[in-house]
């Protein structure tokens, strides 16, 4: 019977685990702070919604925009999307996760941010001037006048790079 103690294992020598350093030409894994989760953010694009929804956990991809501190995206009003983001209860806010990411395949590097947070629903009219200003535009075609924001509690990053190359500006 193999001795796995020593680090060896059927697929070969152990890997670094947590706490470990990454043997010399691994990819080296770094935590974001929140500032440079917000500057990554900040150009908008696609990210994915994530909640638990009337069929199970649910992720979807939207367009969005970073505004005033709060995730921006659209959505058809009375949409599965809406409908399942709605507590039944005024005022209250359902908890959900939004994820945006950027991989580079073929160098084996990139970076996700993570924002936890409450969704609101973008009702009064002189909320929806402001978020209006975020200026983001739903892909997807037909009506989708319903605006959602992202209240963040926690945000989080990490990023991935080869070693010795430096973060990219």
């Amino acid at each position: 019977m193999p001795d796995y103690t020593s680090g060896e294992s059927p697929a070969g020598p152990a890997r670094p685990g947590p706490g470990r350093e990454p043997a010399a030409g691994e990819p080296e894994l770094e935590q974001l702070d929140e500032a440079e989760c917000l500057r990554l953010l900040s150009p908008g694009g696609i990210g994915r919604i994530a909640y638990s929804g009337r069929s199970g956990v649910t992720v979807l991809p939207v367009n969005y925009q970073f505004h005033q501190g709060t995730v921006v995206f659209r959505t058809a009003q009375d949409s599965p999307l809406d409908e399942d983001l709605r507590t039944g209860i005024a005022h209250a806010e359902y908890k959900v996760a939004f994820e945006v990411d950027d991989v580079d395949l073929d160098v084996r590097e990139g970076w996700s941010v993570l924002i936890q947070g409450s969704a609101h629903h973008v009702d009064s009219e002189s909320e929806r001037a402001s978020v209006l200003e975020a200026g983001v535009e739903p892909w997807p075609g037909g009506e989708r006048e319903h605006f959602i924001r992202i209240v963040p509690t926690q945000i989080t990053g990490r990023r991935i790079r080869q070693p010795g190359k430096p973060a990219p500006g």
